[in-house]
């Protein structure tokens, strides 16, 4: 998440509708939301961290981090940045007490995909932001510019107020999560993405938090009504880099894997 003030956005309390036959739907402070059953819902807790399982590797899933070193990354647009690292099997965002810095920039998938399925479990240090960027294009000055963000973020301790869309699990300024499902910080989380054909799915924790169309009649309203109605490239890249923001704060991710659709 950029700290950029925009007015917040109106967004419509919808039902989610449980797909296929992997997860069940719940009610929870008058929303229907949907719990992902599946295994891809779940969070590593046997200690097997950074490993594809043997079904896995048959239903053509892929490590996205080995657990070891920055294979398959880059530094976004080649920028100059000592700011990630990979140790004790995790892919570790370094804090710092200056938000922007010529030394740090946003950790990018050297590969780019289309329709597929995104997994990873995270943590955040107290007060952090951060965000997990998908769709992303290096052709803009900062990869927010092009590709949706799922927002990572200290709901309850973060310095400033935040808006409905800031929050954890959000389509970042587009919309609200539809449920609030993050661990108190300083726990892992388990985030899923699901891309297919420009419709989007967040799930955090095993809830759904969001559900969209890229260039609904909604997602367009609430693109050029809100923060990105200037960045014309926004939602427009249809097979990008997964993009891990770089906000000055701690964050730690492993068990990263991506299955393209």
């Amino acid at each position: 998440m950029k700290k950029l003030f925009v007015p917040a956005l109106s967004v419509m309390a919808i039902g989610v509708i449980a797909c296929g036959g992997n997860s069940n739907s719940t009610t929870q402070d008058s929303t229907t939301v949907t719990a992902d059953t599946s295994s891809a819902g779940a969070l590593v807790t046997d200690g097997a961290d950074n490993l594809l399982s043997d079904s896995e590797k048959s239903e053509g899933w892929v490590l996205l981090f080995n657990g070891q070193n920055l294979d398959g990354w880059h530094i976004y647009k080649g920028k100059q940045s000592n700011s990630w690292v990979a140790e004790n099997g995790t892919l570790h965002c370094l804090g710092s007490e200056k938000d922007k810095s010529d030394k740090r920039a946003d950790l990018t998938s050297d590969s780019t995909y289309e329709n597929f399925e995104f997994i990873t479990d995270w943590k955040i240090a107290p007060q952090g932001n951060s965000g997990i960027i998908y769709l992303a294009s290096e052709k803009y000055d900062a990869a927010y510019l092009s590709g949706p963000e799922y927002q990572l973020i200290d709901d309850e301790n973060f310095p400033e107020k935040l808006e409905g869309w800031q929050k954890t699990g959000a389509n970042y300024a587009m919309d609200a999560p539809l449920v609030a499902a993050a661990k108190p910080v300083g726990e892992w989380n388990h985030t899923r993405i699901v891309v297919d054909k420009g419709h989007v799915e967040h799930w955090l924790n095993g809830q759904k938090t969001a559900d969209y169309q890229i260039g609904s009649p909604e997602w367009t309203k609430a693109k050029t009504e809100g923060k990105w109605k200037d960045a014309k490239g926004y939602g427009e890249t249809k097979k990008g880099h997964i993009d891990l923001q770089d906000h000055g704060s701690e964050v730690w991710f492993k068990n990263m894997k991506i299955k393209q659709l």
